[in-house]
């Protein structure tokens, strides 16, 4: 990840913050604020109570996500599926780091930033913590998030969601007394980062899914405490296991819908070692917020696309902006009607997440939602082109019933009528570079 910074330190695009901020009460909000007016990352160079810096927002820029997987804005799906689909030889997939290319230190957790995101949170959280586990059976690996309470030295307090692989490995593993290993990554390489953020079926290799990003073999090196192997470049690694029929207090905590989870009981983590390379810097991730959003969109975006491409033409890109529970279509109509074919398409393809969804025509840009709302006032005829499903239950979890139905909306011109609804065009603005008149 060290390597992506200082690319985007060279070009201008990362934000410094050289004064001394206080995470238990500052950082947040600075990062808050950045995003409110920036897609920078943003890297604090001194953070009080800790010698790691503190980098966020690092993936909160659907461009940036674009540039690391290859590919242009509109082309991030098509792209990412064939990376994802992608068969890569197991030699491919790791090499053994050198010793001495990636020395390391280690520390105790009191040594990490200590991060207070939001007003009731009940302590410091680990939020960008990419949890690394093998298969109980197949030993394959699984990558993951889970946001984590920072206890004391010894214990973290993690919510292994529903739906998520890692909860099955520690189910399966608890059935049999037996705790889990698992190695929490804090500012592992990119392509570790957006590989745990694929929607992929129970028995994927994601450490393949990465590599194949990253077109060559991962530099991995042995954990000290734990057999698993963790990739070498990992700026913080946290060793440890998910101890069996434990569940303890965990919460409440500012969540990604813009609420606070309630205090729950919730899984342990045993801590036994923490490490951390030379001027680690530390991933800190605001819930909720671009960074956030823009990772929750791969895996979402990602499933819907796979699954209205294998079935229906036309399908140029999906977005799920600004929310996971929000999908949004970009088609080349094939068809009278073809629009309402994805949207039914589109809802059956995550039952969870597609509360609302969007279809428009490829000359509307997807990843704006102005552009998006634009398509929505100017081609759809509400009376006609609105549909409304009821009493479908949706996100897991909905104590108040607030996910359940369906809104479904055909923003797309009518068939056949391009001329009529062709969008007017700025004369030169395809050619000018608005650089060259104004400076930054």
């Amino acid at each position: 990840m060290r390597d992506y910074l200082n690319l985007m330190k060279q070009r201008g695009e990362l934000r410094v913050v050289s004064r001394e901020v206080d995470p238990g009460s500052d950082l947040a909000a600075i990062v808050w604020h950045s995003q409110q007016e920036s897609d920078a990352p943003i890297l604090f160079e001194r953070v009080k109570g800790s010698s790691l810096s503190v980098i966020s927002n690092v993936y909160g820029s659907h461009r940036r996500l674009c540039e690391m997987i290859g590919t242009v804005p509109g082309d991030f799906c098509r792209r990412w599926q064939e990376l994802v689909d992608r068969p890569v030889a197991d030699a491919d997939i790791y090499r053994p780091a050198a010793t001495g290319d990636f020395p390391y230190q280690r520390g105790k957790l009191r040594d990490l930033p200590q991060i207070q995101y939001c007003e009731k949170d009940a302590g410091p959280y680990l939020t960008a913590g990419v949890f690394l586990a093998r298969e109980p059976d197949t030993g394959v690996p699984n990558l993951s998030f889970s946001r984590s309470m920072m206890i004391s030295d010894d214990e973290l307090r993690i919510c292994l969601a529903p739906p998520h692989d890692l909860t099955r490995y520690q189910a399966k593993a608890e059935s049999r007394d037996q705790a889990l290993d698992v190695a929490i990554l804090l500012g592992p390489p990119p392509e570790v980062f957006l590989a745990a953020c694929a929607s992929v079926p129970y028995e994927a290799d994601e450490m393949a899914i990465a590599a194949a990003i990253r077109g060559e073999p991962m530099p991995m090196r042995p954990c000290e405490t734990i057999d698993l192997q963790v990739p070498a470049e990992t700026e913080v690694v946290i060793e440890g296991r998910i101890t069996p029929h434990a569940r303890r207090p965990e919460g409440p905590f500012g969540e990604f819908l813009g609420y606070y989870v309630k205090q729950g009981l919730n899984h342990v983590f045993e801590i036994l070692n923490v490490t951390w390379r030379g001027d680690a810097a530390f991933h800190a991730l605001l819930c909720g917020y671009p960074e956030d959003l823009r990772a929750l969109e791969i895996a979402f975006a990602s499933r819907v696309y796979r699954k209205l491409s294998s079935s229906l033409p036309g399908i140029l890109d999906v977005s799920c902006n600004p929310s996971p529970m929000h999908t949004i279509v970009r088609i080349a109509q094939q068809f009278e009607g073809h629009a309402q074919q994805v949207l039914l398409a589109a809802f059956a393809s995550h039952f969870q997440y597609n509360k609302i969804c969007i279809v428009v025509d490829e000359d509307v840009n997807i990843h704006d939602f102005n552009d998006v709302w634009w398509a929505v006032i100017t081609r759809c005829r509400v009376d006609r082109d609105v549909t409304i499903i009821p009493d479908v239950p949706g996100f897991h979890r909905d104590p108040g019933g607030m996910f359940k139905g369906r809104l479904g909306i055909d923003a797309t011109r009518p068939f056949g009528e391009d001329a009529e609804y062709e969008r007017k065009r700025i004369n030169g603005a395809d050619r000018i570079n608005i650089r060259d008149w104004l400076p930054r």
